[in-house]
């Protein structure tokens, strides 16, 4: 099984489910903040592969849901550079097997990659809580 490296924003719920998930399905789970990293641009790029720039955002993000920042207009520099300021806007999470990088837990993705059990619930990205907080805000 896997040991991966899982940056995350901590009290995040369905990052806790996703973690869960990945530890029953036997990976060793090594949990990072993804909000005080100390993010290089290289390093945050290489989480992001060949997706389009639109791909690399938290769609939760206060400033995304306001439409100050709008993903499908930004340029990767221009991305990167608002993302290492503002880490709300790193679409989560970010998990790191070896020399493989991968941003959001699309299921079927990770499944391929590393393997998922089946008889588990997977959890989707968008945020559950309704405690009036949004999952791109900072707790």
């Amino acid at each position: 099984m896997a040991h991966v490296i899982f940056f995350e924003k901590p009290g995040c719920r369905n990052n806790t489910r996703q973690k869960a998930l990945l530890a029953a399905s036997g990976h060793s789970v090594e949990a990072r903040n993804l909000l005080t990293h100390p993010w290089t641009a290289g390093e945050l790029r290489a989480f992001f592969g060949d997706r389009p720039v639109a791909e690399w955002f938290n769609r939760a993000a206060p400033r995304v849901k306001e439409g100050e920042v709008v993903p499908e207009e930004m340029k990767a520099e221009a991305a990167l550079a608002a993302m290492l300021a503002d880490p709300l806007l790193i679409r989560r999470p970010l998990m790191q097997v070896g020399d493989r990088r991968e941003v959001g837990f699309e299921a079927d993705r990770v499944h391929g990659w590393i393997g998922l059990a089946a008889e588990q619930a997977v959890p989707g990205e968008a945020c559950p809580r309704k405690d009036g907080h949004q999952c791109g805000e900072q707790a």
